[in-house]
């Protein structure tokens, strides 16, 4: 079978450093932290009592309040982000054959907001089961990808990817499989979650995954710094359409650039920590250069999964030394976490539209936050430390990574 072409058409964004695209590239590009105290919920008695949230966002802005009600946060972030997405596309959503159009999206937990609301409200009662008609389908992971294509009639492949932090990456991965396949001509793709809630944030301090830097949240997420004590929890959502190279062109679509590999793996290593001299990543990183049929000098910039964690930092940037050889010192690599903190199930999307706009402004964003060098970290490796910096990019890649040793990598290419 021949593979058919796919490139990226349209682009939308809510994030901590900025609530749609351009807002967000203006965060990235300046080095803007979006760690901040929580302001969703009364965090005395947390250790971690900070992170990265979305600001300023009524979903009733975008949204119908009566629908706005029957969804949770990260379906709210869902529907906004494809929105733009879409409008950036100028689709004409009259002239397409909506049966050859899917949503694919990832989430990695879904609607815990909703479920924890409802599970303290029945606590609190006498035992009668008074739940609202729409906790099932608030608290299901799948209803974002539903939900999008019941708005816009879209009857094609339908379904969401869970796999923990790199759910959207995988999400992207079936995307781009499905229309290089001749399944689907356009699959809206991406990710969201909206997790900065008690039992998240709890779950995870208790974990010891968060960091404790309450007194200077802005620069708690610092990536491959000596002091690094753990990430900081993000929320919020990416929407990326992606769509057969020749129904693109024939549209007349503007084509930010084109996806032309991915790569899947597991560590097999253990439940939460990745393998320590990162045998899966180096798996992921190899199996996606062959699938888009390059090689190592033929990329410019990685986009990091870049945690803030003492032992995954480390482990990453081993496995890319290992695949790279001397080419590892002439990439940039950064970690937008830095800036977005981490935003679970959503990330991938997120910092694949980091990876895009990077390459199409030639220009990539910093790793913030840097003050100590770590020993454990070679120091050849450019990881863009706290500014941007200008370059030509000619084709990028992001990795994502997530617990249950799950490995994901895109690969960009400009056209």
């Amino acid at each position: 079978m021949t593979s058919r072409r796919v490139v990226v058409t349209g682009l939308g964004a809510l994030t901590p450093i900025g609530n749609n695209v351009q807002d967000y590239w203006t965060g990235l590009s300046n080095g803007v932290s979006g760690a901040a105290p929580i302001t969703q919920f009364d965090t005395t008695k947390f250790k971690t009592k900070f992170a990265c949230e979305v600001k300023n966002f009524q979903a009733e802005s975008f949204i119908d309040r009566k629908e706005a009600r029957k969804m949770d946060r990260f379906t709210q972030f869902a529907m906004v982000t494809c929105e733009e997405a879409i409008n950036d596309s100028k689709l004409n959503l009259d002239a397409i054959d909506k049966s050859r159009v899917g949503v694919i999206w990832g989430s990695g937990i879904g609607g815990l907001t909703s479920f924890f609301a409802e599970s303290v409200e029945y606590a609190r009662g006498d035992g009668t089961p008074r739940f609202s008609p729409f906790f099932i389908t608030k608290m299901i992971a799948d209803i974002a990808s539903g939900l999008i294509s019941i708005k816009y009639g879209f009857g094609g492949p339908n379904y969401t990817t869970v796999s923990a932090c790199a759910s959207s990456n995988n999400a992207m991965i079936d995307a781009f499989n499905y229309i290089r396949l001749n399944k689907s001509d356009i699959i809206i793709t991406g990710g969201s979650e909206a997790c900065v809630n008690e039992p998240a944030m709890g779950g995870f301090s208790n974990m010891k995954a968060l960091s404790e830097r309450n007194d200077d949240p802005a620069t708690a997420s610092r990536p491959f710094d000596k002091d690094r004590d753990g990430f900081v929890l993000g929320e919020g959502s990416g929407a990326i359409i992606l769509e057969e190279y020749e129904h693109a062109k024939a549209r007349g679509a503007k084509i930010y650039c084109e996806v032309v590999g991915a790569g899947m793996s597991a560590d097999a290593y253990h439940m939460t920590a990745p393998h320590p001299e990162g045998l899966g990543v180096i798996n992921v990183l190899n199996w996606a250069l062959q699938d888009a049929n390059m090689k190592p000098e033929d990329i410019d910039y990685i986009n990091v999964h870049g945690t803030s964690t003492p032992l995954g930092d480390v482990a990453e940037l081993k496995a890319i030394s290992a695949v790279f050889g001397e080419h590892a010192y002439k990439l940039n690599i950064s970690s937008t976490k830095s800036m977005t903190g981490h935003l679970l199930g959503g990330a991938g999307a997120v910092e694949a539209i980091a990876t895009i706009l990077a390459m199409h402004h030639d220009t990539v964003p910093p790793t913030i936050n840097h003050v100590t060098p770590d020993e454990a970290i070679d120091p050849r490796l450019n990881l863009t430390l706290n500014k941007a910096q200008s370059r030509p990019i000619r084709a990028a890649l992001s990795n994502t990574f997530g617990f249950g040793g799950h490995n994901a990598t895109v690969i960009f290419r400009k056209l």
